[in-house]
C-alpha cells in the first residue's frame, strides 16, 4: 500500500479479511520425497493434501467473495431459461459489447466449440502465443497453431512494457505465405500466458484489427486475463490513465470479433467459461455444437449457482483495491526472487512470476528438461507446487526422434487470486535460498517414461537421471 502524502511504500496489504481458513499439511522432505516417487515426479500426478503452496495453476484455485457465495443461494437450476443464466448473459453482453453469449463449463470447451467449427485441416491459426489448451484443440482438427510474439519478448531482462504483443511484420508474412483464405482466426492472448505473463498494447491491439480488417481475417480474444491486462495498460500506456479497468477492457472488445474465456481466471470463479459471438451464422453453429456437448445453450455445462457467482465475478474483477492487490502482490514475488539472483521473466506479469529454469539450472541439458528438475526440487524442498512451462509443455521431436527444444525453458509460479498471504510467500522466497545453494550441483535433470499424444505435461511420466 502506497502512503498517497509521502510516497512510501508500506507493507503489502491485502484488500479483505479471512473469514473462513483452510488447514494446510506440513511434511518432511522424505514424506515428499516418496510423494513425488508415486506421482512419477510430475506435480499434476501430486495429490493436493501433500502440497503445502500450490502455485501450479490460478486457474479455478481462487478464493471466492461473500457476495458470490451469497449470489451461490440464489442459483436457479432450471434446464431452459434459468434466471441465473438471464444474470449472466446481460453482465457478460454489457462488458463485452457482443450479441451471442454461450456458457461452457470451462475455457478449453469453448475453444474446442469455436476452433473447431472455423478450423480443419490446411487452415492456420496465428497468435502472439498460444497456450497450452488452445494448441491442442486447434492441432487436434488438423489445423497448425503459429505463435509470433514481438522481439522484444526474446529478452528476458529487458523492461520492455507490452512483451505479450504480437510481432506485426510476422503477421503481415504469415498471411502473405499462407494467403488470406488458408488463415482461420488471428488469436490475441491477454495477458500472454506462455511469454512470461506479459501484457499486450492496445495500440498492438488497434493494429492488428487493422490487419484482419485488411485481409477479412476473423480476430479472436482469448481474454481469461483481461482485467489483468487493462491494469497494466492503464498504467503503462499513454493516453489510458484516466480510463477506468473496464473501459478499458471494453474498447479491446469492441475490437474483438470473438472472445473465448475461462472464467476460472478473470472471472473469479473456480469452473467455468464463456464463448461470446458477433456473427449470427457462426454462433448458430456454435450453439448446435454446444448443446451436442456440453449442454443445452442456457446452461453450457454450467449449475445456476456457478452462473450467479461468475456474474458477480465478472463486475468484482475490475475494482480498483482488488486490481491493485493482485498485481502488486505477484510483483511482490517476482521482486524478492530477483534480488536473490534468480532469473525471471522481467517485468513481472499479472498473475504469475516466471523462471528461466534454463538460465538457473545451466548445467543441466535442455533434453533433460531443467524446467522439470527445478519443479521437482520445489516441491522436495518446501512442498511448493509449480508447473513447468518449457520442452515438456512445447516440445516437439524431429523425424529422429530428438527432442527440438522449447523456445524458452520457464517454470510458472501461478498466484492463486485472495488466497495466500504475504507470509506465505515470504516463505516461497525462503525456499528458493535452498535453491540457490544447489543449484551449480545440479547437472542431471529427467527422461520421460511415458507420455500422451496431446499435452503431455498433464500426465506423462519421468525418471530422474
Amino acid at each position: 500500500m502506497e502512503n498517497k502524502k509521502t510516497n512510501r511504500l508500506r507493507t503489502l496489504t491485502e484488500p479483505f479479511k479471512i473469514k473462513v481458513v483452510e488447514p494446510l499439511k506440513v511434511t518432511t522432505e522424505e514424506y515428499r520425497e516418496k510423494a513425488l516417487a508415486t506421482a512419477g515426479y510430475n506435480t499434476f500426478l501430486l495429490s493436493a493434501k501433500d502440497v503445502f503452496i500450490d502455485l501450479l495453476t490460478d486457474s479455478g484455485t481462487g478464493a471466492m467473495s461473500d457476495h458470490q457465495w451469497s449470489a451461490i443461494m440464489l442459483g436457479d437450476e432450471s434446464y431452459a431459461g434459468a434466471r441465473s443464466w438471464e444474470k449472466l448473459e446481460a453482465v457478460t453482453k454489457d462488458l463485452t459489447g457482443m450479441p451471442y453469449v454461450l456458457p461452457t463449463h470451462q475455457g478449453r470447451a469453448a475453444e474446442r466449440i469455436l476452433y473447431s467449427t472455423i478450423g480443419g485441416k490446411g487452415k492456420f491459426f496465428i497468435s502472439n502465443t498460444h497456450f497450452d489448451t488452445t494448441r491442442a484443440n486447434i492441432e487436434f482438427v488438423g489445423s497448425t497453431a503459429i505463435d509470433i510474439v514481438c522481439e522484444e519478448a526474446q529478452d528476458n531482462q529487458s523492461d520492455a512494457p507490452f512483451k505479450g504483443n504480437i510481432d506485426l511484420k510476422k503477421l503481415r508474412a504469415l498471411i502473405a505465405e499462407h494467403g488470406k483464405e488458408n488463415i482461420a482466426a488471428v488469436i490475441m492472448t491477454v495477458t500472454n500466458n506462455s511469454s512470461g505473463g506479459q501484457p499486450v498494447s492496445m495500440e498492438n491491439y488497434k493494429e492488428v484489427r487493422r490487419i484482419c480488417d485488411e485481409n477479412g481475417l476473423f480476430l479472436v480474444m482469448d481474454g481469461c486475463r483481461v482485467a489483468e491486462n487493462s491494469y497494466f495498460i492503464h498504467h503503462r500506456e499513454p493516453g489510458y490513465n484516466t480510463k477506468s479497468f473496464r473501459e478499458i477492457a471494453q474498447e479491446m472488445f469492441s475490437l474483438s470479433d470473438a472472445f473465448v474465456m475461462s472464467a476460472k481466471k478473470d472471472g473469479l470463479v473456480n469452473m467455468g467459461g464463456l464463448l461470446t459471438l458477433r456473427d449470427s451464422e457462426l454462433a448458430v453453429q456454435c450453439k448446435n455444437l454446444l448443446i451436442i456437448s456440453e449442454g443445452f445453450a442456457t446452461y453450457g455445462g454450467l449449475s445456476g449457482r456457478d452462473m450467479e457467482a461468475l456474474a458477480v465475478g465478472l463486475v468484482e474483477v475490475f475494482d480498483e483495491d482488488y486490481l491493485h492487490y493482485r498485481i502488486k502482490s505477484t510483483t511482490y514475488l517476482g521482486e524478492g526472487l530477483r534480488k536473490k539472483g534468480i532469473p525471471v521473466v522481467w517485468p513481472i506479469g499479472g498473475h504469475a512470476v516466471y523462471i528461466d529454469a534454463k538460465e538457473l539450472y545451466k548445467n543441466i541439458p535442455l533434453k533433460e528438461y531443467p524446467g522439470q528438475a527445478l519443479v521437482c526440487d520445489l516441491y522436495l524442498k518446501g512442498g511448493i507446487r509449480a508447473v513447468e512451462v518449457g520442452s515438456v509443455m512445447f516440445g516437439k521431436y524431429d523425424e529422429n526422434g530428438e527432442l527440438i527444444p522449447a523456445e524458452k525453458e520457464l517454470v510458472r509460479l501461478a498466484i492463486p487470486r485472495r488466497v495466500y498471504t504475504q507470509s506465505h510467500i515470504d516463505y516461497v522466497l525462503d525456499v528458493f535460498d535452498d535453491i540457490i545453494e544447489m543449484r551449480d550441483q545440479k547437472t542431471r535433470g529427467f527422461e520421460i517414461t511415458y507420455e500422451p499424444p496431446f499435452l503431455r505435461h498433464f500426465t506423462a511420466n519421468f525418471k530422474p537421471l
